[in-house]
Formats: C-alpha cells, structure tokens, sequence
C-alpha cells in the first residue's frame, strides 16, 4: 500500500506537506524554528485534528533543540512547557493539538531520565509514538470504509468541530 504522509520527521527535521498548495502543487516545507511550527499549524499548512496533534509532538522536539544546550532534565520540562504553551495558542480550539501537548508533557514529567540526553530521547519516542499510532488509526479506517465504497461512489470528508 502506497501512502503520501503530510509530515516527515528525519534527522531531527520537521518538514510537512504544505497543504494549503494542495491540490494544486506538491509543496514540501520545513519547519526549523518553533515560529514556524506555529505558523504552520495557525494557517492550515498542516491540516487534520491527528495530523495537528502529530506536528505540534514534533514541533515541541523543534523547540527544544532550538533553545539547546541544557544543563538539566529540568530545564528541558520548563522549556517544554513553555513551548506547549506558545503552541497552544495557535488554534486554540484543535482538540488533537491538546491531547498530544498534553501526552509530551506527561512523558517529559513522568520520565525518570537522569540526563538531558535521555530525556530528548525518551520525549521523540513519544512523538513518533503518536505519529504511528495516527498512522495506524488511519489504515483502520480505510481498511473497514474499503469495502463500503464501490465504482461510482462519491465521498465526502468533513470536519466534525
């Protein structure tokens, strides 16, 4: 099965599909900085409650390695926290955007890591974590609607918010 993912994580880059270009033109961008994850998910250039949840994990990886170095796990709970909260306000309505916050901060304050290393590491677990799970959810779903759409049948997706 082939898919198109609208969010690329590799190397510790972000990069999604600009999906404000589609269906017209196949854009890729990065997102480098947490102003542009933010920017990113303020204007629909990610789209999709999941697909929102799945940049802002990845988006808070961004922000963290944008303020580097730390001296202390500690220091990377705080500035995850302030990152969360700036990202917040991006779509202050986008459930999925809250749930995953939330999910990153929980990693980061239940985590035992005693470096700040390990708790990096701990915290991209988490967000490729909720990335596949996405993934998977997603397959589920075109796997059971499959066989209810036949030749000639239209469909039409919304958003229930």
């Amino acid at each position: 099965m082939n898919s198109i993912e609208p969010i690329f994580w590799k190397n510790n880059k972000l990069s999604i599909i600009d999906q404000t270009r589609l269906p017209v033109d196949y854009v890729v961008i990065d997102l480098e900085t947490r102003e542009d994850v933010w920017h990113a998910i303020k204007t629909l250039q990610v789209r999709g409650a999941p697909a929102i949840g799945v940049c802002a994990a990845f988006g808070l990886l961004v922000a963290l390695r944008e303020r580097q170095p730390y001296g202390h796990p500690d220091e990377v709970r705080t500035a995850l926290r302030e990152a969360a909260d700036y990202y917040a306000t991006s779509r202050p309505t986008a459930v999925n955007l809250f749930w995953a916050l939330k999910r990153m901060q929980a990693t980061a304050d239940d985590s035992d890591a005693a470096t700040v290393d390990e708790l990096l590491e701990r915290l991209e677990r988490e967000a490729v974590a909720i990335c596949e799970e996405d993934k998977a959810q997603c397959r589920a779903i075109g796997e059971h609607g499959a066989p209810l759409i036949h030749d000639g049948d239209g469909v039409l997706t919304h958003c229930n918010a």
